[in-house]
């Protein structure tokens, strides 16, 4: 289960184990070994708990592997028949409380069919959610979705906007004004780092990307609300304070998908999460 899925749903992975251990001392099953995925989502198959399971099934001795649910096996229904037919030369069964079908044809269309619907359910669910940041964006709402805000800001009581942190805005001053007299990225880190100014994450090390992106971030460059006119909705125009300069935080200009892949190292398999931008 992933952590975004427990906030969601509300059942936890205690719950979960709970229930399978009833479901298989009532079918009479010898329970060989009880596996977790915490923090890991059904949308991959390369999980440490799934690797697990896999090598359990191909050591033989195993004649069902059981989840609460058809998609905490795998999301995908690609990868649900990939596992149903890898077990099936091992003699394993793949089973979920929510099967509807049985090993006829008619049964496994059938479930088939369910994990297309489960499918189409997710794809509109993620839709909808893109739908609803969009039009908050539209009416000048920030979208809190990082737990720590821009190093200079803090966010408001209703987390839809900032505010200004006046002690770290005045470390994102200097830095926009060395770098403005001509100071580069490296000289600018350096600098902070000689005079033990604390970094955004709260160590002494400050990092050349986090310099870089203050830089060019456009939360921190003046705007005026002409330049804002050609950018935001005449409706979030007009509650700005004329003669004032404002930043613009951008959403939906860059999209990133995280995999995680795992690889064979000498002390056995490592984990590790692959992002494209």
């Amino acid at each position: 289960m992933s952590t975004d899925e427990q906030a969601r749903s509300g059942y936890s992975l205690a719950q979960q184990i709970e229930a399978l251990r009833d479901y298989a001392a009532r079918e009479g099953h010898e329970v060989a070994e009880e596996v977790l995925d915490p923090g890991q989502s059904g949308a991959s198959l390369e999980r440490p708990g799934m690797d697990q399971v896999r090598d359990l099934v191909a050591a033989g001795g195993v004649s069902v592997v059981l989840a609460q649910d058809r998609d905490r096996f795998a999301r995908e229904p690609a990868y649900l028949y990939l596992l149903k037919t890898e077990f099936a030369e091992y003699g394993t069964q793949l089973r979920a409380f929510n099967d509807r079908g049985d090993d006829s044809p008619e049964g496994e269309f059938f479930d088939g069919v369910l994990d297309q619907l489960a499918k189409l359910e997710r794809a509109k669910l993620t839709e909808r959610s893109r739908r609803g940041k969009f039009q908050k964006v539209r009416q000048g709402k920030l979208l809190a979705a990082a737990p720590r805000p821009r190093y200079g800001f803090r966010y408001n009581a209703s987390r839809d906007g900032y505010e200004v942190d006046v002690e770290t805005m005045t470390v994102v001053r200097r830095i926009l004004r060395m770098f403005g007299e001509g100071a580069s990225i490296h000289g600018v880190r350096d600098a902070l780092e000689r005079e033990g100014v604390p970094a955004p994450s709260g160590g002494r090390r400050w990092s050349r990307t986090t310099v870089k992106n203050i830089v060019l971030d456009d939360c921190y460059r003046p705007h005026t609300i002409e330049e804002l006119e050609t950018l935001v909705t005449r409706e979030v125009v007009a509650r700005l304070e004329p003669g004032k300069l404002y930043g613009v935080s951008w959403w939906g200009r860059r999209r990133t998908s995280i995999k995680q892949v795992s690889e064979n190292v000498p002390e056995g398999r490592r984990y590790r999460r692959s992002a494209r931008r």
